[in-house]
């Protein structure tokens, strides 16, 4: 694997953590604890090689410029500017729910999930799109 791999990988992890978030949800949703336990921290654990992949690679490369322009640049921006901007806050949200959960605090648990979930479901999602957007499509 070199460094032009990455983008793909982290695509690949932030799409495998939109699948467990959602399926960590329908878990809980059905009351079943213990896999709802092992598939948000598989989400957890695939965002935290996430971040590390991400943070090696625009160490090495620098920020990537979008080719694209008119239209398409201003929705690339639009989707970029919001992703970003959740982005920094669902870190820290990730890891207080993670943390509430593991410490058995499971009222604020909840409570914190109920913002935690869409924001970090919103930011796996459109890291996906980032990555169509900026390496895949022909512009």
């Amino acid at each position: 694997m070199t460094v032009r791999d990455l983008p793909t990988l982290n695509a690949c992890l932030n799409a495998t953590s939109a699948v467990l978030l959602v399926v960590g949800w329908t878990f809980i949703r059905r009351r079943r604890i213990d896999a709802h336990r092992r598939t948000m921290t598989a989400a957890f654990v695939c965002s935290t090689l996430f971040l590390a992949s991400y943070l090696a690679y625009h160490a090495q490369v620098g920020s990537v410029r979008f080719p694209g322009t008119g239209g398409a640049r201003t929705l690339y921006l639009g989707i970029l500017l919001t992703h970003t901007i959740l982005a920094v806050a669902v870190a820290p949200l990730a890891i207080a729910t993670f943390v509430l959960a593991r410490r058995g605090r499971f009222d604020r648990h909840r409570k914190l999930a109920r913002f935690t979930l869409p924001i970090w479901l919103y930011v796996s999602v459109t890291g996906v799109v980032v990555y169509v957007m900026l390496y895949r499509m022909r512009w």
